[in-house]
């Protein structure tokens, strides 16, 4: 039934315009307004896929990370969005060195959040 859909993901934000200013200044990724739908924003990736964010003014953020940003130099990634002001989160059970970075087992990640508080990572590919 899905075998060939153009499936895409979405999330919330509580403030459409924020979330325009850090996805697409602070990230560096391409964000467009939806035209017919107000505070409507698609975000398009450079591997063609479409991320939809919509705005909830009641929105409460995921306790969970929404988006994963693979990246060849997780150093760089982490120094990168450090000087663009990106703060990076830590977890109690999970320890991180001096940039944020946990290297305790998997991939090398280090998560934030945007300013709607959804959370997101840079991960060491592979």
């Amino acid at each position: 039934m899905f075998t060939n859909t153009k499936a895409f993901s979405g999330f919330a934000v509580n403030d459409s315009s924020e979330a325009k200013e850090f996805y697409g200044e602070t990230l560096g990724l391409r964000v467009s307004e939806v035209p017919e739908m107000a505070g409507l924003l698609n975000i398009e990736l450079s591997s063609g896929a479409h991320i939809l964010v919509y705005p909830k003014p009641d929105h409460i953020p995921a306790s969970f990370t929404i988006l994963n940003f693979p990246v060849p130099d997780i150093e760089a990634a982490v120094d990168e969005l450090a000087s663009r002001g990106v703060r990076f989160k830590r977890y109690d059970n999970l320890e991180a060195d001096d940039k944020g970075i946990f290297r305790g087992g998997g991939p090398l990640i280090a998560w934030f959040t945007d300013p709607a508080g959804n959370v997101l990572s840079v991960l060491q590919e592979a």
